[in-house]
């Protein structure tokens, strides 16, 4: 091992935006990198990083995967809303189990379970929050209620090897399809509106914050101050739905710009989201309104980015503001 190399790191799910950004971190870092998913990653093609095709739920899979690696980020999961409770809990609680056991038999240095905000969201206003436990018997939907478990799993008194649990808030990017390409479909639409006017305020993560945040974390976890710990990852900058509903739209050059957001009034879009959810239920797809949107859409939710901050001994890189400018710039040359 040259000195210039930090060692071998497995991550799990790197495909995807989130994924490739923490491959790429990661071997900026100085990791020599394996990635298991089960379609390849796409960053297979740089120097110092392998593809392992497989499942986090197939124990060959992950052992095989596992082979001479110092530390995981372990970043698969099943997200959404679509699919039964089978479906969820069999790559987010099953699949971690499995990853943990091996990872724990290989003896790792370290391990970052990546977890959300939202196994800890029970609807209530958040506002300067801090990372308060996970709580599977609250979390909405299957999707934090199975994390929420994961989490649970991952930082209990039995386990054997340094492990944190990182919650990206709401990450966003170029080449996002989740929370950006979500909104500027609805725009182009003419589907995207607000809830009580987009006054609640919000905190989001850059794409490339999250993934060095992560990367960051797998140096930290074996301190007896983050050990075992759950931190949110934001980049600390709180604003208005509405500001960052239209800076997005703007980025994507969608109407020049110039888009007309109507508001809608939270009880009736609560019930709305509830029929929505029924109707989507039935047909297989999801609903233009749930009232876990409608939630995120009306209801404060940021982080105090100071304990973060100073576990992971990391700040932030990228402002909001830049990270908009360089989404515009995607646009203009997708």
């Amino acid at each position: 091992m040259t000195a210039a190399t930090q060692g071998r790191l497995l991550v799990t799910g790197g495909r995807g935006l989130l994924g490739n950004a923490v491959v790429a971190a990661a071997v900026a870092d100085g990791w020599d990198v394996v990635t298991l998913q089960r379609n390849p990653s796409g960053m297979a093609e740089q120097a110092r990083v392998i593809d392992v095709l497989g499942s986090v739920t197939d124990l060959s899979d992950v052992t095989a995967a596992m082979v001479g690696v110092d530390a995981v980020i372990h970043l698969a999961a099943r997200v959404g809303i679509e699919g039964s409770w089978q479906d969820f809990e069999s790559v987010n609680v099953t699949g971690t189990s499995v990853v943990l056991d091996a990872a724990t038999v290989a003896g790792v240095n370290s391990f970052v379970h990546v977890s959300s905000p939202s196994v800890a969201h029970v609807g209530e206003p958040l506002v300067g929050a801090l990372a308060d436990p996970a709580d599977p018997e609250r979390a909405r939907g299957h999707y934090s209620r199975s994390k929420a478990m994961a989490e649970q799993l991952v930082l209990g008194p039995e386990v054997g090897i340094p492990v944190v649990a990182i919650r990206p808030h709401l990450v966003w990017g170029p080449g996002d399809t989740q929370l950006v390409g979500r909104i500027v479909d609805r725009a182009r639409a003419g589907r995207l509106f607000l809830i009580d006017g987009g006054r609640a305020l919000i905190d989001t993560t850059y794409i490339d914050n999250a993934a060095e945040a992560l990367v960051r974390a797998v140096h930290r976890a074996p301190d007896p101050m983050v050990r075992g710990r759950a931190f949110v990852v934001s980049n600390g900058e709180p604003r208005p739905v509405r500001d960052v509903i239209e800076a997005i739209v703007g980025a994507a050059g969608v109407g020049n710009g110039q888009v007309n957001l109507r508001s809608v009034p939270r009880g009736p879009a609560w019930v709305a989201g509830s029929a929505g959810e029924q109707v989507a239920s039935f047909a297989g797809r999801e609903p233009l309104i749930t009232r876990f949107l409608v939630e995120q859409l009306s209801t404060a939710h940021w982080f105090d980015p100071r304990p973060t901050q100073e576990a992971l001994q990391w700040r932030p890189r990228v402002g909001f503001d830049e990270g908009i400018s360089r989404l515009a710039r995607w646009y203009r040359r997708a």
